[in-house]
């Protein structure tokens, strides 16, 4: 049975919001990371005094605006409904706030080679065959036994 709430106050800092967010929007599907929406935020990113991709407002409730980049080839609308999905799921779960309003932008698309066309391409390279190691042969073995101790090496 379920025991009651003890009143009280807790306080999640602004620090821990975006962390929650960045963590739910960086392990959706088809998301390759976040982008600047200004040049003067990429300038402080630049610096080291802003991350990118993310507006944050917490007066009259939790309002974000964020800026992504998604995979090329990857439904775009599909993966904005993911985003938002994951986003309000881990607000809610972590800290209880129910998120006011939420604008996803989508600044552009990045495509990165999968891991079929990284094999294939390594497949294309030429590689380097080396030698079968030369078995030294006794002089009084008949060709059935040297055939019965090829096939004893092979299965140790």
């Amino acid at each position: 049975m379920p025991e009651r709430p003890v009143a009280g106050r807790s306080i999640v800092t602004r620090r821990a919001i975006v962390d929650i967010v960045r963590t739910a929007v960086q392990s959706s599907y088809g998301v390759t990371g976040f982008s600047d929406p200004s040049f003067g935020r990429r300038l402080l990113r630049w610096i080291g005094l802003d991350r990118p991709g993310m507006r944050l407002t917490t007066e009259g409730g939790v309002r974000l605006d964020l800026f992504i980049t998604v995979a090329f080839g990857v439904p775009v609308a599909e993966v904005a409904r993911q985003v938002d999905s994951a986003v309000r799921y881990s607000l809610r779960r972590y800290t209880g706030a129910e998120v006011a309003g939420l604008t996803i932008h989508v600044d552009g698309l990045r495509y990165q080679p999968t891991a079929v066309e990284r094999a294939e391409a390594i497949e294309r390279t030429e590689t380097i065959e080396r030698p079968e190691p030369v078995h030294e042969q006794q002089p009084d073995q008949s060709a059935a036994e040297r055939v019965t101790a090829s096939r004893k090496r092979k299965t140790r």
